[in-house]
């Protein structure tokens, strides 16, 4: 533990947000320091919530992207809810928004319409595809703009392309936008001014995408779909052990390759077959020499191949599943797993990257729906009586 507050500390976000992208921006700004208040909607609230009941009946994706914050139910159709933002807004450092396009502008909510009204206030606008443009009203769920991006081109196999089995756009833009908050935020401490952010899932996914964008650049052949092997280094991807298990192996210099030839295959006149002279050579036999090397594979078991890469310095690692990764030795080493509550006890999470020896991570429970609804109202000077009248009117 130590005693110096987290970067943030101090700092108000109002996040109104749903789904992954400017939730797990606005989870990473709270556990830098930060109050976020996450503004859902009543009854319902993020739709993410609902995708799901897999940890202790919780949302999966909420669990993992709304820790550390506060829940403020509020219908922000109702005529009341407005004076309730403006509230907030008062005090807030911070405003991200992924609503549907336009819908934040048509409820006021630009930085043009606030920045004059609150010059410090940092408004940063989460799209699917940006503002403007021919795709700015498009629906933009992350498989999508996965599509939109080209990555689909390029992962899979040379038959069937294949998704991120993770949410990559969503990921995509959120870390860019919580990285373009934080250069706001310094660069207010020059100005003295607020200023205007726009994240689009495509930019941020295509900004990703550079290696295999420089690789066609002016028209040249992009990289082929090559499973869970590199596209354009090898040997660089998934062996089957003897034992049937799954290991990854990557040479990446001439050097290595002579190393695994010498100490690893052990497999007579390897090192002057011209099939493999070359990385070059190598990427393009990489059949036959897919096949050699599984040959030799299958005769040891994962801890004999394990032995041998290690010790001929041959970078390798488990194909882990979601059970052996819950269970690293690594992650336990570093005592990465730590307990949060919630509204169905405590559960396990991970720490978020990025150890500060000077501070500590704030981070507390996963909010159930509205939990903080009142102690807001309440530190916005709404009286209990005006608390229940919001109630009744079916503001918040």
């Amino acid at each position: 533990m130590t005693d110096s507050a987290p970067p943030l500390d101090g700092l108000l976000v109002i996040a109104l947000e749903h789904a992954i992208a400017a939730p797990l921006c606005t989870r990473q700004l709270a556990e830098l320091g930060a109050r976020v208040i996450k503004i859902e909607r009543r009854e319902q609230g993020d739709f993410a919530r609902h995708y799901d009941s897999r940890v202790n009946d919780l949302s999966s994706h909420f669990v993992w992207t709304n820790r550390s914050k506060e829940s403020l139910t509020l219908d922000l159709k109702q005529d009341g809810a407005a004076n309730v933002l403006s509230r907030l807004l008062a005090d807030a450092d911070v405003l991200v928004q992924n609503l549907a396009p336009n819908a934040a502008a048509r409820m006021g909510l630009s930085f043009t319409d606030l920045h004059e009204t609150h010059p410090r206030l940092i408004v940063c606008n989460i799209t699917g595809y940006g503002d403007s443009g021919p795709y700015a009203s498009k629906k933009a769920y992350d498989l999508l703009v996965q599509a939109e991006a080209g990555f689909l081109s390029v992962t899979g196999t040379a038959d069937q392309p294949v998704k991120s089995g993770i949410s990559i756009a969503d990921i995509a833009a959120g870390m860019q936008a919580h990285t373009a908050i934080l250069a706001a935020l310094l660069q207010r401490q020059r100005s003295g001014l607020g200023s205007c952010i726009d994240i689009s899932m495509l930019e941020a996914m295509v900004e990703w995408m550079g290696f295999p964008l420089y690789y066609a650049y002016e028209g040249g052949t992009a990289p082929t779909r090559s499973g869970a092997d590199h596209a354009s280094i090898y040997p660089y991807g998934v062996f089957r052990s003897g034992d049937d298990k799954l290991l990854m192996l990557g040479i990446q210099n001439q050097r290595e390759w002579m190393s695994f030839c010498r100490d690893v295959l052990e497999v007579e006149g390897l090192t002057s077959d011209q099939r493999f002279a070359s990385n070059s050579a190598r990427s393009e036999s990489r059949e036959q020499l897919q096949a050699l090397i599984q040959q030799q594979f299958d005769k040891w078991s994962a801890v004999e191949i394990v032995e041998r890469l290690d010790a001929a310095q041959i970078a390798n690692a488990n194909a882990n599943d979601m059970a052996a990764v819950w269970d690293h030795p690594q992650l336990r080493a570093l005592k990465r797993f730590i307990e949060v509550d919630s509204p169905a006890g405590p559960v396990t999470a991970l720490q978020p990257p990025g150890h500060n020896n000077s501070y500590d991570p704030a981070i507390s429970a996963v909010p159930g729906l509205g939990q903080h609804t009142e102690s807001i109202l309440t530190g916005l000077g709404y009286s209990a009586e005006q608390i229940s009248q919001l109630k009744s009117a079916g503001v918040v």
